[in-house]
């Protein structure tokens, strides 16, 4: 229950490293933003960085030749534009009146997949069976500036518990942070699930809101029990243990 975070934090690059300086020197679980970036630099991590890559840069400049899309946005004017935007009628109420539309049973744009984010996600077990998790990421592809998704979120894209077991997480952050997957996956574990058994449990919670959500988590208990569940793609995540002469490969089917 030792938690440190920061979110959409810009100028250093090593986000993980500024998280972990959350917990260890501050009583705070999450810093945000600017005052983020100030914080990490001012405990010794480099920065400010431009953080910017020629590809990263080339594939921005393609996204705005062509009209900003896709991007995150609904219910806004003007369509397939890069903006400035502002609500459609979708959200004037000024006539007193309310509808309801069911935004679990809309197809999302395919914003995640193989190659629109790059979470890491990772879960150590050590010899005295204490148990560390941590996620780093830089966030969707286009996502809106301000955007956090899941990662620094605790209980969404991971979470631990020394005598119960952890989960990693992975996919549609804005989706999967609504239902606190690891948090779900660790608790199931608690109450005596085998770990396949709790991360199917966690992934079919959401899929039933969501048909067409992308995701995938990995749970392991305090044994070193390891299993994964995924929706909407085939997923892979590695395991290695003093036992093993290598890194081995899991895949796991939707």
């Amino acid at each position: 229950m030792e938690v440190g975070a920061v979110a959409a934090m810009r100028y250093v690059k090593d986000g993980i490293k500024a998280a972990r300086l959350v917990m260890q020197h501050t009583e705070h679980t999450l810093l945000v933003g600017e005052k983020a970036s100030e914080f990490a630099i001012s405990m010794g991590l480099p920065g400010p960085t431009n953080l910017s890559s020629s590809e990263s840069i080339e594939k921005w400049t393609e996204w705005k030749k062509s009209s900003c899309q896709p991007n995150f946005r609904k219910n806004v004017l003007p369509v397939n534009n890069c903006g400035p935007y502002r609500p459609n009628n979708f959200l004037d109420l000024s006539d007193e009146t309310c509808s309801f539309i069911d935004q679990s049973q809309i197809a999302r744009l395919p914003h995640v997949g193989l190659h629109s984010h790059d979470t890491i996600s990772m879960a150590v077990i050590d010899r005295t069976g204490r148990i560390a998790v941590g996620t780093s990421t830089n966030g969707a592809t286009f996502k809106i500036p301000g955007r956090v998704g899941d990662g620094p979120i605790a209980g969404s894209s991971a979470y631990a518990i020394d005598e119960v077991g952890a989960c990693c997480a992975t996919g549609d952050g804005d989706i999967m942070m609504r239902f606190l997957p690891c948090y779900q996956v660790v608790e199931s574990m608690r109450l005596g699930m085998e770990p396949k058994h709790a991360a199917k449990d966690a992934i079919s919670r959401i899929t039933k809101k969501f048909p067409n959500f992308v995701g995938a988590v990995v749970a392991v208990n305090k044994t070193g029990e390891h299993a994964g569940a995924c929706h909407g793609w085939t997923f892979r995540y590695s395991v290695r243990s003093p036992a093993m002469k290598d890194v081995e490969v899991f895949t796991v089917l939707p």
